[in-house]
């Protein structure tokens, strides 16, 4: 359980940080593109907060399931296999 919890921690630290980088370059480049955007704002939070919400769910769900199956293996099988 520490493991799963070690490896979803650092997971969403890396999406946290993903994601407020990627918001500033989205939101640049919106302002760059601007003239462009039909029915937008370049900074419309609706999309912002549904690209978050999209990009940390996807990525808990990827950090959640190699863990979870690494931790039903006993360790002597795994060195085993090794």
């Amino acid at each position: 359980m520490h493991v799963q919890r070690m490896i979803l921690g650092e997971s969403l630290a890396l999406v946290l940080l993903g994601v407020v980088v990627g918001s500033a370059a989205a939101w640049f480049a919106g302002r760059l593109s601007a003239t462009m955007l039909f029915g937008l704002t370049p900074a419309d939070p609706t999309t912002y907060a549904t690209v978050a919400v999209g990009s940390g769910a996807v990525a808990l769900f990827a950090s959640l399931l190699p863990p979870r199956r690494a931790s039903h293996i006993d360790p002597i099988v795994a060195l085993r296999i090794e």
